[in-house]
């Protein structure tokens, strides 16, 4: 296993979580902080992301789930990642409903994103089509917000939140053939509108 920043072993903290200990679980959010803001960002669409900073939904949803905390039983950190995407999935949901309810126009910029954000896309593209800069970031989620929902769904389970195939065919209520195909439909389109720009 590896070490934290703090020098502490990975099953070390996953052990502490498992018995309930707070800040624990709090370290385990902090390193889940990068796939926390890939799950914002692919999953708050242009009606979110024009009018939300990326930051301040993130910090939204952590202040949340340390909130929450006393309500979770830690299995396991994909368990865990689950966990931390259902509060993203409320929080968009939230904040979409909120400006479609206040037609706002969207005047503001989305906000650049921060390197460890392309450490999680990277994981969903080969490192020949690793991106940098706004504009590819841009283009690439784009192009995830272009899959059908159930290849999102499907394709942030298995890559950014980490869970395997037979929970992603649980959770989704799919066999797990269509799951694996969903995957692989969903990143073959995506590395094709990554390579088409």
């Amino acid at each position: 296993m590896n070490d934290d920043a703090n020098g502490e072993r990975d099953d070390s903290i996953v052990q502490r979580a498992r018995s309930g200990e707070r800040v624990a679980i709090e370290a385990l959010l902090v390193r889940n902080l990068p796939r926390l803001e890939a799950m914002v960002r692919l999953d708050a669409g242009p009606a979110v992301a024009q009018r939300e900073s990326i930051t301040d939904v993130v910090q939204s949803v952590c202040a949340e789930v340390v909130k929450d905390l006393a309500t979770f039983e830690f299995q396991s950190e994909a368990a865990f990642r689950c966990w931390l995407a259902m509060h993203v999935r409320h929080k968009v949901i939230d904040k979409a409903r909120y400006y479609k309810a206040q037609c706002r126009d969207s005047a503001r910029e989305a906000e650049a994103s921060t390197p460890s954000v392309f450490d999680v896309y990277r994981t969903l593209c080969t490192p020949s089509r690793v991106m940098s800069g706004r504009e590819a970031l841009e283009h690439f989620e784009a192009a995830f917000a272009d899959l059908q929902a159930d290849q999102r769904e499907a394709i942030t389970l298995y890559r950014i939140v980490g869970l395997s195939y037979p929970e992603i065919s649980e959770r989704m209520g799919k066999s797990e053939g269509a799951v694996r195909n969903l995957v692989y439909r969903g990143l073959a389109r995506l590395a094709i509108a990554v390579d088409d720009r």
